[in-house]
């Protein structure tokens, strides 16, 4: 049998470790073991009644062929409307392209915008995927490192100390994946601000806006003046429980945007028109959509404060998140012995006391590990107790 030797454009590829974890407590939970798993970034809500009924209408009506590749126009209309709100200024359909998931949205900023050599500041801690996208676009991915005074975001001092001559960009998450940490708009704007001093593109991953606890989270879009050196990607998944409906979309320059369209038509072409469709009426539904995301964020505050209150009472050091549903938790000092402590305790976590979480070194930060709460409270809080168990024993 001929073996396998993968070609130079994935021989670095590594597997989404958050992808792997789900995975792995999916096949113990086959085997029989109640594993709990806080490990998927994944609402455990139900994808909302009115988005299902426009779903059925659709299908009935037979939206079942292909699409323009960069989506229906009523969608881009009510992406631009919503972020013209945001932005303050006209953003067209023209700048919006539909994509299948945001992730999606994400490579395509990627591939687009960055070439070989090219180098791209990364926060770190970071998701996991933002290095693997660069790699595959063949460009540098530069991981900056925040503090833990500064809940491990980035300052315009680590970026200028970071960059180089063959700087072209960088990408920013708020609120962020791992963390939950939320940069203010103050923040922003000088991070904006730097970019333009050198040129730099900035890709902003939203796709945890609408998911903040304290008051709402500033989008890229309120900040910059114009769309010049700006992708803002979004989506249903997180906001409206649709991970699986697989909908995103990138807000750019046109010129971007027709770049964006070309490169998609010769991967996945349109995303899939369904979905469109019921993206269509979760952004249409004004106050429907504004009493599921209220809802849905009411119900992970209640988690969040009590997984928090639980582990500072058991003296364990973890990231107090404004937005997203994630605790970025401390697991130890990284040694010569055990230079991964974070992937050290999340796989005795698993395998002794059947939770599911994610070792930090997916994001960049091998002493730490995130848990998500987005599970029923009950599973959340029993995952807390047993890792403050296993933290302590």
């Amino acid at each position: 049998m001929t073996s396998f030797a993968p070609s130079a454009n994935i021989a670095d590829l590594r597997e989404s470790a958050t992808i792997a974890v789900s995975a792995r407590a999916k096949a113990l939970r086959a085997a029989g073991r109640p594993v709990i798993d806080l490990g998927a970034g994944e609402p455990d809500f139900p994808t909302p009644a009115f988005v299902l009924e426009a779903a059925h209408a659709a299908l009935d009506a037979g939206a079942t062929r292909y699409t323009q590749v960069e989506g229906i126009l009523p969608l881009r209309q009510a992406i631009a409307e919503r972020a013209s709100a945001v932005h303050g200024n006209a953003i067209g359909a023209e700048n919006v392209v539909v994509t299948a998931g945001t992730k999606q949205a994400l490579f395509n900023a990627c591939f687009s915008l960055f070439a070989a050599g090219d180098e791209v500041l990364v926060p770190t801690p970071g998701w996991t995927s933002y290095y693997q996208m660069l790699a595959l676009a063949r460009a540098v991915p530069v991981a900056i490192r925040g503090t833990r005074e500064h809940d491990l975001k980035v300052t315009v001092q680590d970026l200028e100390r970071a960059a180089s001559p063959r700087t072209r960009g960088l990408i920013l998450n708020s609120p962020c994946n791992p963390t939950g940490a939320v940069y203010s708009r103050r923040e922003l704007t000088e991070i904006v601000a730097c970019a333009e001093r050198h040129g730099w593109w900035i890709i902003s991953d939203e796709i945890y806006r609408a998911i903040s606890y304290d008051g709402e989270a500033a989008s890229l879009l309120s900040v910059v003046a114009d769309l010049d050196r700006l992708v803002v990607v979004d989506g249903v998944a997180k906001s409206f429980a649709m991970t699986g409906w697989r909908i995103g979309w990138s807000i750019a320059p046109p010129a971007v945007a027709r770049a964006m369209t070309a490169l998609q038509s010769h991967t996945t072409s349109n995303a899939a028109t369904l979905s469109q469709h019921a993206a269509l009426a979760a952004l249409s539904n004004a106050e429907q959509a504004r009493q599921t995301v209220d809802g849905m964020v009411a119900e992970f505050r209640v988690r969040r404060d009590a997984a928090l209150g639980a582990l500072r009472a058991a003296a364990i050091d973890v990231i107090e998140p404004h937005g997203a549903f994630y605790l970025y938790i401390r697991a130890g000092d990284a040694t010569a012995e055990d230079p991964e402590p974070g992937t050290t305790f999340a796989r005795r976590l698993l395998e002794e006391r059947e939770v599911a979480v994610v070792p930090g070194i997916a994001f960049g930060s091998p002493e730490w590990m995130r848990m998500s709460y987005a599970a029923p409270a009950d599973q959340v809080m029993e995952g807390v107790r047993r890792i403050i168990a296993a933290r302590i024993s």
